[in-house]
C-alpha cells in the first residue's frame, strides 16, 4: 500500500471566499470547492497564522467555514503563531512594487509567503495579479524562488492542474514556482 504524502498548505482567503457548496454552478466556485475537498480527502494540512485566520474569518463562504471545521476535527489544521515577521523580506518587497497599490497587494499576501516559507513552501490562491508581482521580485529575491503558487482555477481537472497535483503529493514543481 502506498503511503499518502501530506503537505502543509497555506490557502488564501480568496479560495475560501470563492468556494461554493454542492449546488454551485460558477466554475471558480466549483474549482475552489473541489480543491478544498481534495485537500481534506488526500490528507494534506491547512496552515494558518493569526493574520491568515482573521482574513478567512472575514471572507470565507459557508462551505469553507464548514470545511475548515472538518479539517480541525480531523487534526489537519495547523495554527502557527510562531512565524516571525521577516523585516528584510518586507523591505525588499517595497522595492519591487511600482505603485502604492501594488505594494499594498504584495504586503497583504506576503503573510501567505512567510507562512509558506516556514512550512512546505506552498500557497494556494486565486490571485494571479499579485503572483506576477512576486514572480518579478523572485528574479532577485532567493527566498521567493522556492515558493509554489498554485491557482485552483487554472486547468483544474482530475487529470491535470491543482487537483491532480494534490493527488500526486503536492510536490513543488517548476511550473508552480515563483522563481
Amino acid at each position: 500500500m502506498v503511503k499518502k504524502v501530506s503537505k502543509c498548505l497555506v490557502i488564501d482567503a480568496s479560495v475560501a471566499r470563492a468556494a461554493g457548496g454542492e449546488d454551485a454552478t460558477n466554475p471558480t466556485s466549483k474549482n475552489c470547492r473541489d480543491v478544498l475537498e481534495a485537500v481534506r480527502e488526500i490528507c494534506h494540512k491547512l496552515v494558518m497564522t493569526p493574520e491568515i485566520k482573521e482574513e478567512w474569518n472575514e471572507h470565507q463562504s459557508y462551505f469553507a467555514k464548514r470545511w475548515r471545521s472538518s479539517m480541525a476535527a480531523k487534526k489537519k489544521f495547523i495554527y502557527r503563531q510562531d512565524i516571525a515577521v521577516d523585516n528584510e523580506l518586507w523591505n525588499l518587497i517595497k522595492t519591487y512594487s511600482e505603485t502604492e497599490k501594488q505594494q499594498k497587494a504584495m504586503e497583504k499576501d506576503l503573510l501567505l509567503i512567510e507562512a509558506a516559507i516556514a512550512t512546505d513552501k506552498i500557497v494556494i490562491s486565486l490571485d494571479e495579479k499579485v503572483k506576477e508581482l512576486f514572480v518579478k521580485a523572485a528574479v532577485d529575491i532567493e527566498r521567493l524562488k522556492e515558493v509554489a503558487w498554485v491557482n485552483p482555477d487554472v486547468e483544474n481537472t482530475e487529470e491535470e492542474g491543482a487537483i491532480a497535483w494534490l493527488k500526486n503529493g503536492a510536490e513543488v514543481e517548476p511550473q508552480y514556482l515563483l522563481g
